[in-house]
């Protein structure tokens, strides 16, 4: 499963920024003396009754606001000409200087002493930003340009062998899941790559003006704006990031040690040496971000029954439509009320022919209501799946904090949304595939070794993916790594973290990081890494809600309305309060902890020591 790739929208996260609106300005009183004073302008002081009035009327604005922009970006994502590029633009643009005239008179309060319900919209506000535009309307305009230019290059790309002869990626990606020619892997790997060196000078230039926005909010840059968005000091959530990677680490290193063992064995240790990183063209991913593809070559040497959940589709005559009917039953069984008939109408399931669209996947809220939708180019496999029940859970999400004022409507830190979809995706397990008729029987313990490792391929794998993408923008953004040290910074952090190697040495001009949507789109992407602690933290306290008595990674909570009423009261709470709020309000702790992934996981990690005896491990 490869749900971590997939980026929700709404109309809080557009193109450019997290929060929009009109600002209000502060009141004036002029007074002239009638002697031989001086003429004098004094500003107000603004008090708490401004404050009220101030969030207030933004809240308005922001509603009348939020469904042209989110109508303009699908029509950009779903038919990418010049056109729908040209309005996509346009208001991003318009809502970009909003956003950050608006956070600027959010700061003006800073200092006023208010009510917590008005300090947090007015901190929301302040902190939402993910690209704040300058103030300059000429830099602003720009930065709006390039922005929509970087995910439209991303879009379109295509990789050409011949004239003749054009991949994209979708057509790439599955040549990296089902190739075993390491040539051939290569080609593809590299053919991408070939998409994303025009960004990089554009991404430069975008790295400035939004430094030049975040300055005009009071931040020192993009970086310290985007980690202080976790209702704890910046520095503190990096601190916590570190907390949480150490204690997942030693799973890590053990599955990357089996791993390049097995691909050793496979392609010879002069490809795959045993004492380096292993080259990234190989694990089955165009950014080695999950493994689960090199199942095959990895999986354990006893015959193992294993449900082939692409095969059950096709003997089931599921189409694109059917399974996302599917994912929304599971909804239904917790409890939640069916999808409303425009999202059957108005979304997005499969590749157009005609066109050039954005296949990457997608929820979107468009109205802040009921005007739900997803954008994928579904292929019939398990794999889309589950990534289906994923994307439905950012639409729950969504329609559960609908009622809250405009402000709130989002998710208790960025990595709850993405946790949710994961969550869900944890119950398609083989109790549940039976449960819908998809397989007849389910496998005993005895064969769940390659389930969990399986699962590990593509959910261990990628934390660290998911923890190296913004430690780079980070440093990018700060100034820390500078344009001509992009690549080689991108490059240095990926052996770090994943030990994961470029299969060939890097050209001076290349930009990798442009290979992966997140970057040119912007996408923050710590929620990814933050998703993958989460969602097993709350599996956990919801199987036990639903009664299971199985093993935890043998639960779903399929059926389970208990279980379901418990996660939409969370759901509900949106970001109205802190995250460790809504954390508590469904596990009962105020603190993630990544102890529920090793329990989740703990036969594997047996098995996995066993299988490492002998070899050398690390890098």
């Amino acid at each position: 499963m490869q749900q971590h790739k997939y980026k929700r929208k709404n109309t809080l996260n557009l193109i450019t920024t997290a929060i929009l609106g009109i600002s209000l300005m502060g009141c004036t009183d002029n007074s002239t003396a009638t002697s031989n004073h001086a003429k004098q302008i004094e500003k107000k002081p603004f008090n708490a009754a401004d404050a009220k009035t101030f969030i207030e009327t933004t809240e308005i604005e922001l509603t009348k606001l939020s469904q042209p922009a989110a109508q303009a970006a699908w029509a950009y994502q779903t038919y990418i000409n010049q056109d729908t590029a040209a309005v996509s633009a346009y208001l991003s643009e318009k809502y970009a200087s909003k956003a950050s005239e608006l956070a600027k008179r959010a700061a003006d309060f800073n200092d006023v002493e208010v009510d917590i319900d008005t300090r947090r919209k007015l901190d929301l506000l302040r902190n939402g930003l993910v690209l704040p535009a300058p103030s300059d309307p000429v830099k602003s305009q720009r930065l709006a340009q390039i922005t929509s230019e970087l995910e439209g290059m991303y879009g379109a790309g295509k990789y050409c062998r011949t004239e003749k002869d054009c991949l994209r990626l979708t057509d790439m990606n599955n040549i990296m899941a089902n190739e075993r020619d390491p040539a051939v892997l290569l080609d593809i790997w590299k053919g991408w790559r070939e998409v994303s060196p025009p960004m990089k000078a554009l991404y430069q230039e975008e790295v400035t003006l939004a430094n030049q926005g975040a300055e005009e909010l009071g931040f020192k840059d993009i970086s310290q704006l985007w980690r202080g968005g976790y209702d704890m000091p910046a520095d503190d959530f990096a601190i916590e990031l570190d907390r949480l990677w150490t204690q997942i680490k030693p799973f890590y290193d053990a599955l990357h040690c089996h791993v390049r063992a097995e691909l050793g064995e496979e392609y010879g240790t002069d490809i795959v040496p045993q004492d380096q990183p292993i080259p990234a063209h190989l694990l089955g991913n165009m950014w080695a971000q999950s493994w689960g593809n090199i199942y095959d070559i990895v999986k354990p040497e006893e015959p193992l029954d294993v449900i082939d959940v692409t095969a059950a589709l096709a003997e089931k005559q599921y189409d694109e439509v059917k399974m996302v009917k599917q994912a929304e039953s599971f909804f239904s069984s917790l409890g939640f009320a069916p999808l409303p008939d425009t999202f059957w109408e108005r979304s997005m399931f499969s590749q157009p022919a005609e066109r050039d669209v954005v296949c990457h996947a997608s929820a979107w809220d468009i109205d802040e209501q009921d005007d739900l939708r997803i954008k994928m180019c579904i292929q019939l496999t398990g794999e889309e799946f589950s990534v289906i029940h994923h994307e439905l859970g950012h639409n729950y999400y969504q329609r559960a904090y609908k009622e809250l004022p405009m402000l709130y409507r989002g998710s208790a830190n960025d990595g709850f949304h993405e946790a949710i979809g994961d969550t869900i995706a944890l119950s398609i397990t083989p109790k549940y595939l039976k449960e819908i008729g998809l397989v007849n029987t389910i496998p005993d313990e005895s064969n769940d070794i390659g389930m969990l490792l399986k699962l590990a391929l593509d959910k261990i794998a990628f934390i660290p993916f998911g923890l190296l993408v913004d430690q780079w923008r980070w440093k990018v953004f700060s100034g820390e790594v500078t344009p001509e040290n992009y690549n080689t910074a991108w490059w240095e952090l990926r052996e770090k973290y994943q030990g994961v190697m470029a299969p060939v040495e890097r050209p001076s001009d290349a930009f990798d990081p442009g290979a992966k949507y997140h970057v040119p789109s912007n996408t923050p992407y710590t929620r990814y890494f933050l998703a993958h602690v989460l969602q097993f933290q709350f599996h956990k306290q919801l199987c036990e809600l639903a009664g299971n008595e199985e093993a935890i990674h043998r639960c779903s909570i399929y059926g389970s309305e208990k279980a379901g009423k418990a996660l939409n009261e969370m759901l509900e709470m949106g970001k109205s309060q802190p995250w460790q709020k809504a954390l508590a309000s469904l596990t009962g702790s105020e603190k993630m902890d990544a102890t529920a992934v090793l329990d989740y996981f703990a036969p594997l990690k047996d098995w996995l020591d066993t299988q490492n005896k002998g070899r050398q491990c690390g890098w």
